[in-house]
């Protein structure tokens, strides 16, 4: 255990967290930058004199629950949180289960692209951000459970509202396959998380197709540039998809853009304007 490195490097991190990052008051007077030591000891759940002796370089060698505590209070990244555990002479176990908190940058970076539809996806490909059209284009995801805002989910157990596969997507079956394969990709990286084993044997218990695909072991991708989306009110929308790896969170942002001056360009300039009401159904 490197208890000087280890304390200048608990005091780093402290340092760089504002108290808006983890829903804090900032409060008035605050003498030092980032969090004060007593509230990354609360939200580590250890006590704040102990946590003082982690910065001093004066405190026994921390237990794994509490590095666990640490790295979540401190908001570390994958790369960081082994930092940590080898500072403090625990090598590290295996990650904890695929990351849902997104960034604020990254929220800000959906709503700062009002002509196009985005979302954020998690290892499981749960959808855990969009931005508006996102949600015009597919479905208020407001409106739904966590479990139905899990794409890979969907294309395999639905439900398929209006007969439609995953919002009537062209390339639904090829979607089914590529995730899949990453689904296999992501369980051995997160081995023996609840939460990946638990949708996995959804899958193989509800989905013979699925069940079929996991069985041949393939985690190569196939990546698809272009797809439409059948929008029951606008009709069909064809757009770029492009995907941007968020590495240290193991996540990613998934646009979509129509090609300027096309009829899916104005489908989703409409839909900006409708959102998420039904101009189909009548009161």
């Amino acid at each position: 255990m490197d208890r000087r490195e280890l304390a200048d490097f608990l005091r780093s991190r402290r340092e760089r967290i504002t108290p808006a990052d983890v829903g804090l008051p900032a409060g008035a007077r605050r003498r030092t930058p980032g969090l004060r030591r007593e509230e990354v000891a609360q939200l580590a759940f250890i006590s704040t004199e102990y946590y003082t002796r982690l910065e001093q370089g004066r405190a026994p060698r921390p237990s794994r629950e509490v590095l666990a505590g640490l790295a979540r209070a401190l908001r570390l990244s994958d790369a960081e949180r082994d930092h940590l555990h080898h500072l403090a002479g625990a090598p590290p176990g295996p990650r904890p289960g695929p990351s849902r908190e997104v960034r604020h940058s990254i929220l800000d970076l959906l709503q700062r692209l009002p002509h196009a539809a985005a979302i954020v996806v998690s290892a499981t490909y749960e959808v855990i951000a969009w931005n508006d059209l996102a949600a015009a284009l597919m479905e208020d995801f407001s409106a739904v459970s966590r479990r139905e805002r899990n794409l890979v989910r969907r294309v395999f157990l639905g439900p398929h509202r209006d007969g439609r596969r995953l919002y009537g997507l062209s390339d639904a079956d090829m979607f089914a396959r590529h995730s899949a394969r990453r689904l296999r990709a992501t369980a051995a990286r997160y081995p023996g998380d609840p939460e990946v084993t638990g949708l996995v044997d959804d899958l193989l218990a509800g989905s013979a197709e699925f069940a079929r695909l996991w069985a041949s072991h393939d985690v190569s991708d196939e990546p698809a540039l272009r797809k439409t989306f059948q929008h029951p009110l606008v009709g069909p929308v064809t757009v770029n998809c492009d995907v941007l790896d968020i590495a240290d969170r193991d996540q990613r942002v998934v646009i979509y853009t129509a090609t300027p001056g096309s009829p899916s360009e104005e489908a989703l300039r409409l839909l900006a304007v409708v959102g998420t009401q039904r101009m189909d159904v009548t009161g």
